[in-house]
């Protein structure tokens, strides 16, 4: 397999991993590990890790993106013996993250606004709003890789946009079903528009429901509260925004969440250093998940 791989790369220049492994198939682990323990190649990966919950790992805490889509998406292989190419083909990779980061943080914004401005007339004084967006975006690691939609099975385009939409207490329960249904109907839009199909992740809740998160004692908890914290303010009231991070910053859930990081750092290069040299035998299928991707998807289930 690594002479195949060294001769694609000799023939075409340097590659992503996706496409080395659509022209070389096979076994996905061993495709990573002939370009990882080669002499003859280097793998150069864009981007940054971040934080990512997962129930199969003791202490929940791992790195995203994983090994294995880290490399298909993030990373460009090359011969050891001409850096120059590999350098030029890996700040292409960049700049094209960069740009889907950019493009979906856009879309999200259009949403957002259309959506306050459509209920606008019904917010008094004191209601407030804002729209938190999280995920691969705001990391400036969003990709465009067509990916099957969790509920309907329909083909989107590459990472979701993860909403957390957070009002006032005050703000009529029926007036957040409102909200919640036209943030349903623009969702299912997205799905359904050929030359758009983008996803959104989504979630309403009311101050009181962040209050009782962030009590950070329950896998639920912590997936909202991690999503809380990497999030930025996409639109909305400024003040509500920076009340939610005062409340993580105040019961201690920012320095857990870092605390959290760090051990999946340390999680992140054991796994690495297990599927890299263990006996292929040894890594059975209970140990897939240290390569494989886990969706984050419990705080948009249940609200």
């Amino acid at each position: 397999m690594e002479k195949e791989i060294i001769s694609l790369i000799e023939e075409n220049g340097p590659l992503t991993g996706s496409e080395i492994w659509a022209a070389v198939g096979g076994d996905g682990l061993n495709l990573w590990r002939a370009c990882k323990l080669s002499k003859d190649l280097i793998v150069r990966t864009a981007g940054v890790r971040y934080l990512r919950l997962d129930r199969r790992v003791n202490g929940f805490a791992r790195l995203s993106p994983s090994i294995w889509r880290e490399f298909l998406t993030y990373s460009v292989i090359g011969l050891s013996g001409d850096p120059n190419s590999l350098k030029q083909r890996a700040q292409t990779v960049i700049s094209n993250i960069e740009e889907v980061s950019k493009a979906k943080l856009e879309v999200a914004y259009r949403i957002a606004s259309s959506l306050v401005s459509q209920f606008e007339c019904e917010w008094t004084m004191d209601h407030q709003v804002c729209f938190v967006i999280a995920g691969d975006i705001v990391h400036n690691m969003a990709h465009d890789v067509s990916r099957p939609e969790r509920s309907t099975g329909k083909m989107v385009k590459g990472s979701d946009m993860d909403l957390v939409v957070i009002v006032d207490d005050q703000v009529p329960d029926a007036l957040i079903k409102r909200l919640d249904d036209a943030i349903y109907k623009e969702k299912y839009r997205l799905l359904i528009t050929p030359h758009v199909k983008e996803e959104i992740d989504y979630v309403v809740k009311k101050l009181e429901r962040v209050r009782e998160q962030v009590g950070f004692n329950t896998f639920r908890h912590m997936v909202a509260c991690k999503i809380l914290n990497e999030g930025t303010l996409l639109f909305g009231s400024e003040g509500l925004f920076h009340e939610v991070k005062a409340m993580l910053r105040e019961k201690g859930v920012t320095e857990k969440l870092e605390g959290m990081e760090c051990r999946a750092a340390v999680f992140r290069k054991n796994a690495e250093e297990f599927l890299l040299h263990a006996e292929r035998d040894k890594i059975k299928e209970e140990h897939s998940y240290l390569f494989y991707p886990t969706e984050e998807s419990e705080e948009f289930e249940i609200a």
